[in-house]
C-alpha cells in the first residue's frame, strides 16, 4: 500500500485561535459604534450529554471573544407549542443578535417546524431555507456553521482546491449538501469538481479513492479506512462519536468518521478528532453572530 509517511494536521484549534483574534478586534469596533457587544443565545432542550458539551463550548467561546452569551435551558418535556413561543420571543428580542436551538430535539418536536420559525436574520446556525437559498445563489447571508468552518480551515492552512476532485460522503442538509455546493462555487476555497456520495452510492470505495479532497460526514464511527483513500489526499473528518473505553478516565474516547491512525499516514493533510472541524464550527457561529451585529 502506497503511503505518505509525513502528513500535516489541519489543526482546528490553531486556525480558530487566529480567526478569534480577528473577531476580538472587530467586536471592539462594533461595540464602539452601537454601544453594546454582540449577543448570542443558545437554547438547550433536555439533558443530552453531547449537546451540553457542545453548548458549553459555544458559551466559553463567546466569553473569550467578548460576546454576551445567554443559555436558555428547558426540560425534554417542553411541548412543541412552548418551544415555538420561545423562538418567537427570541425573534423579537431587540438585544439579541442571533440564537441557535441546539439539535437534536426530543422526538415529539418537529425540528423542521422549529427551524422555519427562526427569523432568518437571527439564524446564525445558517439552517433556515432563506439562508440556504442565499448560499446557493451566492448572495449575502449566514452560511451553515460546519461547512463554513471547513472553508476557513482549508484557507488558513493554504490548501489549494481549484481544479481538485472533492468527494463528500453524506448528504445531510446541515453538512453534506451545503459542503458540496460551497466546494463547487467560483471562489477560493472552491472551484472543485464535486462528487457527493451517500448510503445508496454503489462501490463507495472506488469513488472515495478518486478524491484529492475527501470530506466524510456520514455519521458512522471510523467508517473510512485506508483502502478508501487516495495517497496524498486531504481528508477533513466531520464526524465525532463517543466510544466506550474503560481505559479512559471519563469512560469513553472520541473518534471521527475516519480511522485516523490507519488513514493519516496515507494523507498529505488530515483533520484530527477532536480538535479539527469542531473548533471551526464554533468559530463560524461566532463569525455569523458578528455579522448579525454589524447589520
Amino acid at each position: 500500500m502506497s503511503t505518505i509517511t509525513t502528513y500535516e494536521l489541519l489543526d482546528g484549534k490553531i486556525a480558530s485561535r487566529a480567526v478569534q483574534e480577528r473577531i476580538i478586534r472587530e467586536v471592539a469596533e462594533v461595540t464602539a459604534i452601537r454601544g453594546r457587544v454582540p449577543h448570542l443565545a443558545a437554547v438547550l432542550i433536555g439533558a443530552d450529554g453531547a449537546s451540553r458539551t457542545y453548548v458549553d463550548a459555544k458559551v466559553k467561546a463567546c466569553e473569550k471573544v467578548g460576546f454576551r452569551s445567554t443559555l436558555i435551558e428547558r426540560s425534554a418535556e417542553i411541548t412543541e407549542s412552548e418551544l415555538l413561543d420561545l423562538v418567537r420571543t427570541l425573534n423579537n428580542d431587540p438585544d439579541l443578535d442571533g440564537f441557535i436551538v441546539q439539535l437534536p430535539l426530543p422526538k415529539h418536536i418537529d425540528e423542521e417546524k422549529v427551524t422555519l420559525a427562526i427569523d432568518p436574520r437571527k439564524d446564525v446556525d445558517g439552517f433556515h431555507p432563506e439562508n440556504l437559498g442565499r448560499m446557493v445563489l451566492g448572495l449575502p447571508g449566514y452560511l451553515p456553521a460546519t461547512p463554513a468552518g471547513i472553508l476557513v480551515l482549508l484557507k488558513h492552512f493554504g490548501i489549494k482546491t481549484a481544479g481538485k476532485h472533492c468527494v463528500v460522503v453524506g448528504r445531510s442538509n446541515i453538512v453534506g449538501t451545503p459542503m458540496s455546493i460551497l466546494m463547487s462555487r467560483n471562489s477560493e476555497p472552491g472551484n472543485c469538481t464535486v462528487t457527493i456520495t451517500h448510503s445508496r452510492s454503489k462501490d463507495l470505495a472506488s469513488i472515495t479513492r478518486q478524491a484529492d479532497i475527501l470530506i466524510p460526514a456520514i455519521g458512522k464511527p471510523e467508517f473510512i479506512s485506508a483502502d478508501m483513500v487516495k495517497p496524498g489526499a486531504v481528508v477533513v473528518d466531520v464526524g465525532i462519536h463517543r466510544i466506550e473505553d474503560a481505559s479512559k478516565k471519563r469512560g469513553y474516547r472520541l473518534v471521527g468518521d475516519v480511522k485516523f491512525d490507519e488513514v493519516a499516514p496515507k494523507c498529505s493533510w488530515i483533520s484530527p478528532v477532536p480538535g479539527g472541524v469542531g473548533p471551526m464550527t464554533i468559530t463560524s457561529l461566532l463569525l455569523n453572530t458578528l455579522k448579525a451585529a454589524q447589520i
